[in-house]
């Protein structure tokens, strides 16, 4: 099994991020939908004194499926997290991911 190092990841999603046609910016305690397919949901992020605090909370779209997900990071500068669903035997993978850059965060997702 290969590993890349967390600086080539980082430049992966840097590049999903320049790449994708859903990338924008988030502005600070405003919700963004999330709509990943089969998964949906929103986020948003606050500014603490050790960085951004973004928080991601994501339910399958048929909510009977299973219970809401929430995901909570704190991000310093030039870190970006990412999260994915796996795709249909047929579709490929959806996938968001959230970069800081500077103080502010932008995001970008791929596949829906």
């Amino acid at each position: 099994m290969r590993f890349l190092s967390l600086s080539t990841l980082g430049s992966c999603f840097g590049l999903l991020l320049a790449t994708a046609a859903g990338a924008s910016e988030l502005n600070p305690r405003q919700a963004h939908s999330l709509d990943l397919g089969p998964v949906r949901g929103s986020a948003y992020y606050t500014v603490e004194k050790d960085g951004l605090r973004v928080v991601a909370t994501l339910a399958p779209s048929d909510a009977a499926a299973a219970a809401p997900l929430r995901v909570i990071t704190t991000l310093a500068s030039d870190q970006v997290v990412s999260f994915s669903v796996p795709g249909t035997q047929d579709g490929a993978a959806a996938s968001v991911a959230f970069a800081r850059r500077g103080n502010r965060v932008e995001v970008a997702s791929t596949g829906f």
